[in-house]
């Protein structure tokens, strides 16, 4: 039954999408450890790490699309819920560091013997368990999209003013953390990691795990969203977007709504930088920099808002041609970055996933009209094959 209702919201994209990362999660990390560097099929070690992060990334543009193609909410700070979920994680590596560290310490991360810190801050303790850090992940930016969207969304705050509050609190994190006094590392952050649950973390076996988690969570969250908007309320958070309005009147409550899909989806991103972290052996305040957020809604339109495919073709493109032009162009990369979004709000409303559906309804409609208009031929007792023939030319005298 529970098998049933599964496929029963889900639409066959998305158990394709499903399947495919799947695949991936198995095929990359085998062809990484068990094909010998030099031979055909080998994925290099950098290229795992690489292909990881696009997929963290794609899942911070799903996280986002799920509040802002399909409830209308342009979040411009879900940088901060995936920075959060990434602090929470780098904080159990440190502590994972010991004695190994530069200065020796086997409770003090390295930055804070260095700041003069006598003891472990408070808030510090219980990320040298595993389980723990993993229920900071989700609770940390679970709580703070709450808190937010409770007021913000309970005020009736909307549009533009809406985006503004989203960007304005992940600039006042960004400056928080940037403060060698909040006991996050300011300026540098948390590096230097050493292992996660006793596996050298530069290993090749660890960092092709982590990858395969990172297609494996992005598939769940794949299942998870389409199952919430192929759902009843799925139907609720697309009218809230369409109409908020008339959705009141007919007696929904758009807030909660909003809030719930706000929730979700911040736990969301702090999962994908929870994952982000390891693979990239970093994390610093830029993480929250307003520009993180743009971008990652550049990566929706691009893909397509309202999709479920779209965010991660996008995040994966646009990443890709970033990791390429920031080396061949890097003066010239935001400058095409900002042309790429106004190219797409102006021609591709729908991104490339609705290009391609426009284009598919296009091919149909031409071969609807076809067959109506052979068939409407058939009933008047005209050759079919002459109707869509050209007239022979007349000779010439």
């Amino acid at each position: 039954m529970i098998t049933q209702m599964l496929f029963r919201a889900l639409d066959r994209k998305a158990i394709w999408l499903v399947g495919i990362l799947v695949a991936i999660a198995i095929a990359i990390p085998a062809l990484n450890l068990l094909v010998p560097p030099g031979q055909f099929g080998h994925v290099p070690g950098y290229a795992v790490t690489l292909f990881g992060k696009y997929l963290c990334y794609a899942m911070l543009a799903l996280a986002l699309d799920l509040v802002w193609g399909y409830v209308g909410i342009l979040s411009l700070g879900h940088g901060a819920f995936f920075a959060l979920g990434g602090y929470a994680m780098g904080m159990y590596l440190m502590r994972q560091i010991g004695a190994r560290g530069v200065y020796a310490n086997p409770i003090l991360p390295d930055f804070m013997v260095f700041l003069n810190y006598k003891d472990l801050p408070w808030y510090w303790h219980g990320f040298d368990l595993f389980w723990f850090a993993m229920i900071m992940v989700v609770l940390v930016p679970g709580v703070l999209a709450f808190v937010f969207g409770w007021f913000a969304f309970r005020s009736r705050v909307t549009g533009v003013y809406l985006s503004i509050i989203t960007q304005a609190m992940t600039f006042a994190l960004l400056l928080a953390f940037f403060r060698n006094d909040f006991g996050f590392g300011g300026n540098n952050g948390l590096t230097d990691f050493k292992d996660i649950l006793g596996f050298s973390i530069q290993a090749p076996a660890t960092r092709a795990t982590l990858f395969a988690l990172s297609a494996l969570f992005l598939a769940l969250f794949v299942l998870i969203c389409s199952m919430i908007v192929n759902s009843k309320l799925g139907k609720v958070m697309v009218a809230v977007r369409d109409a908020e309005s008339r959705t009141r009147f007919l007696g929904w409550r758009p807030e909660n709504v909003k809030l719930f899909a706000f929730t979700v989806s911040a736990v969301m991103a702090g999962i994908a930088g929870a994952l982000y972290v390891p693979q990239v052996g970093i994390i610093n305040p830029g993480e929250f920099a307003p520009e993180n957020s743009i971008e990652a809604v550049i990566w929706v339109a691009v893909g397509g808002r309202g999709t479920i495919i779209g965010p991660i073709i996008g995040a994966i493109l646009v990443n890709v041609g970033k990791s390429y032009f920031t080396g061949a162009l890097p003066e010239y990369w935001l400058f095409a970055l900002g042309g790429l979004f106004v190219f797409v709000t102006l021609f591709l409303p729908k991104g490339l996933v609705g290009l391609v559906g426009q284009i598919r309804s296009g091919t149909t409609r031409r071969n609807s009209t076809r067959l109506d208009r052979q068939s409407a031929a058939a009933e008047a007792g005209e050759e079919p094959s002459t109707i869509d023939a050209k007239p022979a030319p007349e000779p010439a005298e």
